[in-house]
């Protein structure tokens, strides 16, 4: 007599295509974060994290915050109505965004080798980092190009630090992490944040939960549908 065959959640991958210095990226960490939670007893779901670049042309040391904006908004006008939609969306997500303590908009091409590093650590580590520097940037105004900043929310998210520091004052990654935001790109992914979904299926934006949730239930859904390799006999049964 054979034993029922238990009946496993799926397990999906979402790989999403962020850029730290970017407010709607956190908006939508906390989003993902809502609807992982509400399909939590549904499905296993592995979460990875991808770099993107709003702004390569940045340097490291930054540029000044207000001018930045200025100059992409068209104005002191358009930079506050950027501003006020994003300080609406973050306030329904609890997110305290603090953008008059901001200095300087800087490159975070370092920023995602750290991302990439804790990810050597485990998904829970990446995530933990990712959020880190989110606070730093958005919540305390701190610069993503300073390397005691990123070294600081590495080891917050328990990476060694001396590690983090000797690796960040050389050229490790630089090549790959600029390599996969190039294939993103090749991708067509235009704007972030990217919720890639089972490798298959793109959902783009700060989308809300309930949305994100939808689309992950569905996916599940097609993947208990398809076809199961047979069972194979291990030469014992009766």
């Amino acid at each position: 007599m054979t034993s029922p065959i238990p009946t496993l959640a799926p397990t999906l991958t979402i790989d999403i295509v962020s850029d730290v210095m970017c407010p709607w990226c956190y908006i939508g960490k906390r989003r993902l974060e809502a609807a992982l939670e509400d399909v939590r007893k549904e499905m296993d779901v592995e979460v990875r994290w991808r770099p993107y670049q709003l702004d390569p042309t940045l340097p490291k040391e930054g540029k000044d915050r207000r001018q930045y904006m200025e100059e992409k908004f068209g104005g002191a006008e358009g930079a506050e109505k950027a501003y006020a939609s994003v300080r609406a969306a973050g306030a329904e997500e609890k997110i305290p965004f603090a953008f008059e303590d901001i200095e300087v908009s800087a490159n975070t091409l370092d920023a995602h080798r750290v991302i990439r590093w804790a990810g050597t650590e485990g998904l829970a580590a990446q995530d933990a980092v990712v959020e880190e520097l989110f606070k730093a940037y958005f919540e305390d105004g701190k610069s993503l190009g300073d390397d005691s900043v990123l070294i600081e929310a590495a080891e917050k998210a328990g990476l060694d630090r001396e590690i983090v520091s000797r690796l960040l004052s050389g050229e490790a990654d630089r090549d790959a992490v600029s390599a996969e935001i190039d294939q993103a790109r090749q991708m067509g992914v235009t704007g972030v944040p990217c919720f890639i979904m089972d490798m298959k299926y793109a959902v783009v934006g700060a989308q809300p939960a309930a949305a994100l949730a939808d689309a992950m239930r569905k996916i599940a859904q097609e993947k208990s549908a398809e076809p199961q390799p047979p069972e194979t006999s291990n030469g014992n049964a009766l």
